[in-house]
């Protein structure tokens, strides 16, 4: 069984290379019409992907490898609820995962008139949310996701 404190690492580094990456072009896509994005660590035996397919309404996965065995996955699905959605505070929240919990966001992060929203429950072995962003005040995203460790 993964040791899930470096399992929790590795998603977190994971997560904050794909987030923060200022032009992150993606990788080869897995299967026709989703847009990939890979991360791995030299020699560490670590592999994450996460495909998403879809725009408006989209649905994706992210997945991780340790030593070509497949330990960990979350699957998410979301759509816009509303007029002025904005990508990049999405991709600013995203890139505050939480420590504790690297699965989406954080709790909360606000910047302007937007306001990013993300209840959780579980830990790494087993956990769903659901994450808001709201446009002064106004629904106009939200995303549900789950996972946890395979076994």
């Amino acid at each position: 069984m993964t040791d899930i404190n470096s399992l929790k690492a590795f998603v977190l580094r994971a997560k904050l290379a794909r987030y923060v990456a200022a032009e992150d072009a993606g990788s080869a896509p897995s299967r026709p019409g989703a847009r990939d994005h890979r991360y791995a660590e030299d020699g560490d035996g670590w592999v994450y992907l996460d495909s998403c397919l879809g725009g408006g309404l989209f649905a994706g996965e992210e997945l991780v490898w340790k030593d070509d065995a497949p330990v960990w996955a979350m699957n998410y699905c979301g759509h816009m609820t509303g007029e002025g959605f904005d990508a990049a505070f999405l991709r600013e929240a995203l890139s505050r995962v939480p420590r504790d919990a690297p699965y989406r966001g954080p709790i909360e992060h606000q910047e302007g008139r937007f306001l990013y929203v993300n209840n959780n429950a579980g830990n790494m072995h087993w956990f769903f949310g659901r994450e808001e962003i709201f446009c002064s005040g106004v629904s106009v995203y939200e995303c549900m996701y789950h996972g946890g460790a395979l076994r």
